[in-house]
C-alpha cells in the first residue's frame, strides 16, 4: 500500500494549455432553408435557437478543418507538431471509414507521434479530454493535440425537414499538457446507455447495412433521429450528468464560474439552467450562429469564450454534452492561464 501511495502521490496534473477552431465561410440561415424543406425562420429560431449554420464545401473533408483547428492551437502555445506526443480526432464523419481521420490529420501536421479517432458522438471531445487526461496524468505523454471535428452537413438528409435545420460544421482543438498541481482537469463523468442507441444514427455504411443502391435511395446513409426521444434524454442528462461530477470534486453548482454545453438546442441547454439553479451569463452559447457541430461544439464555444475574455485563470469550468451512443460526458477544469 505504501507504494501505491507513492505512485499516486506523484500522479501529475494535466490542463488544457492551448485551444483553437475552425470554420466553414459559408453559411447557412434559415431563409436559405425555407428554400430547401417546408419549414420557416421562426418555427426553427422558436424551437432551436439557430438562426444560422457553417458550411463546408463539397471538397473539403473532416481532415481539413480538425488540421485548421490544431494549426491555430498550436501557434497559440508556441510549439511546433513534432512537439506533440498524440492525437485525438472526436468525429463521426471521418474522412474515410478507415483510416482514423487522425492519421490524415497527423500527416497534414507534419507530426511524428501516435494518432487515433474516439467515436461517442456529440460527447467525443470530453471523452477524448478524459483520456488525454490519464494518458498526462499517468506519465505516458507530455503533450496530447485533442481535437473535436464534424463536417454533419456531409451526412444531413436535406429532405428531412426535423434533422435538418439542426447540423453545422466545424473543428476545435485542445492541447493537453502537465500544469500545476490542482489545476486543470479535475474530475469526469462519463456515461453510455446502448439501449437507446436506434434513437440517433446513421443506419447504413458500416457492417450491419451495408450501402447499396437501394440504401442510398432510402437515404439510410444519413441521419436518422427520433427528436423526442433525444430531447427526453438530453433535458435530463446534462443537470444529472453535472451534478454527478462537481460532487466527485466536492463542488456545487455555486462553484462554477462557466458552463460550456454541447450546442444542439436552446431549449435543452435552458432545461439544463433552470436544473442547475445558474444564472445565464454563466452558460457559454453559440448555437445560433453555428447549429450542432457535434464533437466540435464544446471546444468551438471554448475558443470564443476565451477570445471574448469570459474565460479568466482559476475559473472553474464545466463541459457537458450528450450525444449518439446514447452517450454523456461532463469534465470540471480549473483554468490554467
Amino acid at each position: 500500500m505504501d507504494e501505491i501511495g507513492r505512485i499516486m502521490g506523484e500522479r501529475k496534473s494535466a490542463g488544457i494549455i492551448s485551444v483553437g477552431s475552425a470554420v466553414p465561410e459559408k453559411k447557412l440561415t434559415n431563409a436559405d432553408l425555407e428554400k430547401i424543406v417546408d419549414t420557416s425562420d421562426e418555427w426553427i429560431r422558436t424551437r432551436t435557437g439557430i438562426t444560422e449554420r457553417r458550411m463546408a464545401r463539397s471538397d473539403e473533408a473532416t481532415s481539413d478543418y480538425a488540421t485548421k483547428a490544431a494549426m491555430v492551437a498550436l501557434e497559440r502555445a508556441n510549439l511546433k507538431p513534432e512537439d506533440i506526443d498524440l492525437i485525438i480526432v472526436a468525429t463521426v464523419t471521418g474522412d474515410h471509414p478507415f483510416p482514423a481521420t487522425a492519421s490524415i490529420v497527423q500527416q497534414a501536421l507534419g507530426a511524428k507521434c501516435p494518432a487515433f479517432d474516439l467515436g461517442a458522438g456529440c460527447s467525443g471531445w470530453v471523452y477524448a479530454l478524459s483520456v488525454a487526461n490519464s494518458f498526462v496524468t499517468n506519465g505516458t505523454y507530455k503533450k496530447i493535440l485533442v481535437i473535436g471535428a464534424d463536417l454533419l452537413t456531409k451526412i444531413t438528409n436535406w429532405t428531412d425537414r426535423g434533422t435538418c435545420i439542426l447540423f453545422g460544421d466545424g473543428a476545435g482543438a485542445g492541447i493537453v499538457a502537465e500544469v500545476e498541481p490542482g489545476k486543470g482537469m479535475l474530475d469526469f463523468e462519463l456515461g453510455s446507455d446502448g439501449a437507446g442507441a436506434n434513437v440517433l444514427m446513421v443506419p447504413a455504411g458500416g457492417s450491419r447495412i451495408p450501402c447499396t443502391p437501394e440504401v442510398l435511395a432510402e437515404k439510410l446513409d444519413k441521419i436518422v433521429m427520433e427528436g423526442r426521444e433525444v430531447f427526453k434524454f438530453a433535458v435530463k442528462i446534462q443537470g444529472e450528468a453535472t451534478e454527478r461530477v462537481l460532487s466527485k470534486c466536492g463542488m456545487t453548482t455555486a462553484d462554477i464560474d462557466l458552463v460550456i454545453p454541447h450546442q444542439a438546442n436552446m431549449r435543452i441547454i435552458d432545461s439544463a439552467i433552470n436544473r442547475l439553479g445558474l444564472p445565464a451569463e454563466k452558460i457559454v452559447v453559440n448555437l445560433d450562429r453555428y447549429g450542432n457541430t457535434s464533437a466540435a461544439s464544446i471546444p468551438i464555444a471554448l475558443d470564443e469564450a476565451i477570445q471574448t475574455g469570459r474565460v479568466k485563470k482559476d475559473d472553474i469550468i464545466v463541459t457537458v454534452g450528450f450525444g449518439a451512443g446514447l452517450t454523456w460526458a461532463a469534465g470540471v477544469m480549473k483554468w490554467v492561464y
